[in-house]
């Protein structure tokens, strides 16, 4: 009687209804814990970025100065430093995993298509809020980085310049750019979490996708003790992996010329930025105009967003579709060269391999995924047509062994 009238509290009800009562399809793997692996890198980066805020100056005379006093000056701030810059990364590899499994599976699949846009919307503030954030250190990188990707908003017609003036707070990235930086990448974050929520919200309205791609609804589990035992296992493998690059390999994934203050005067070889970009500007850069490529990133985010609509696939989970599967690991491979093509030099081979890659990505959600599923419906009906026919035939022949 204790604990029901425990539970009527709003908060400690919600708290029960999501997290521990909450049912669960019984043959969920370890890929659908990395939802849960997400929030946390989310919260890791919160809590890390506010402490970080607290040593930082916004101003372009002192901001990599900052940053060195954090690394080398403030009590722990070489952890903070580190623990924030490749949280980033570790956050940005959880959520693409989080996404190749969505897309494996179909979990973007009717009636779950509010519930994938709001992950693209997710991940495109995520990207942004990235973006921002490689910014404030203030360093090579981060100067011309800025400069190159915000002048891409020039490229639009009629109101291109106003909106780089805008970007800029002037005409150059100068103070008034990275006063703005600084001020979104501290928003942001927040905004992250409460689309967050309603992702969560969105999931728990129809349900989580099960492996199969059936209807879990009879077979389901309470997620507390299963689930929150299998994705205690995943968040210790992925703090041993965390805390290694942390402790062992903070540099792996930045880039040198960040450690450089930033100097409008010194234009580095090759601009290049995170690696959790490379894909994205591998196939910006793919287009030779300026306009084109700004055009390809935003047709990226929308098939994301229409890929609900575009799917015509009665099957969710490629187990069962060995079309899409061979389709969807080409796709991954097809996203890690698109990775390797955006570190290396604008030249050939890289031009015409980096073109090639971006075609499939395109013609992965735009043609496959329609066209697969009404070729996956005819080869059905096909094969349901012509095994009575089959099953006649050698039946007549039995028969006909037996007179």
């Amino acid at each position: 009687m204790k604990r029901v009238s425990i539970l009527k509290q709003p908060l400690l009800s919600t708290v029960n209804d999501h997290l521990i009562d909450y049912p669960s399809p019984s043959n969920l793997n370890y890929y659908w814990g990395f939802g849960s692996l997400a929030g946390l890198c989310l919260m890791i980066q919160i809590a890390t970025g506010i402490f970080l805020a607290m040593h930082y100056t916004p101003h372009i005379d002192l901001a990599f100065l900052s940053v060195e006093h954090i690394m080398r000056d403030v009590e722990g701030g070489w952890l903070l430093r580190y623990a924030h810059a490749n949280g980033a990364s570790m956050f940005f590899m959880v959520v693409y995993i989080h996404m190749f499994r969505g897309l494996y599976y179909g979990s973007y699949a009717s009636p779950r298509e509010f519930l994938w846009c709001i992950g693209v919307i997710i991940l495109l503030l995520m990207i942004i809020t990235a973006f921002i954030g490689y910014v404030l250190p203030w360093g090579q990188m981060s100067f011309w980085g800025a400069t190159v990707i915000t002048s891409l908003a020039s490229a639009i017609p009629v109101v291109g310049d106003t909106i780089v003036t805008w970007l800029w707070g002037g005409f150059s990235v100068d103070n008034a750019t990275l006063n703005r930086f600084y001020s979104l990448h501290y928003l942001l974050p927040f905004i992250i979490a409460g689309a967050s929520l309603v992702h969560i919200a969105a999931l728990h309205q129809y349900g989580s996708n099960n492996p199969l791609g059936t209807n879990s609804s009879v077979d389901k589990v309470t997620f507390y003790p299963y689930f929150y035992v299998k994705d205690l296992v995943g968040w210790m493998a992925f703090a041993v992996v965390y805390s290694i690059f942390v402790y062992f390999y903070p540099n792996a994934l930045g880039h040198p010329d960040n450690y450089i203050p930033a100097n409008p005067m010194s234009t580095p070889a090759h601009i290049v930025p995170e690696w959790y970009f490379l894909w994205v500007y591998a196939i910006l850069r793919s287009i030779p105009n300026k306009l084109g490529g700004v055009a390809a990133i935003a047709l990226v985010f929308i098939s994301l967003l229409a890929l609900p609509f575009l799917n015509t696939s009665q099957i969710r989970s490629s187990s069962f579709r060995p079309l899409h599967k061979k389709a969807f690991w080409l796709l991954v491979a097809d996203c890690m060269i698109l990775v390797w093509i955006g570190q290396e030099p604008v030249e050939d081979p890289y031009i015409l391999i980096g073109q090639l890659a971006s075609v499939y990505f395109f013609v992965y959600f735009l043609i496959f995924i329609p066209l697969l599923g009404k070729l996956e419906a005819f080869l059905i009906h096909y094969k349901v047509d012509e095994e009575p026919k089959q099953w006649d035939s050698v039946a007549s022949q039995n028969l006909s062994f037996i007179k």
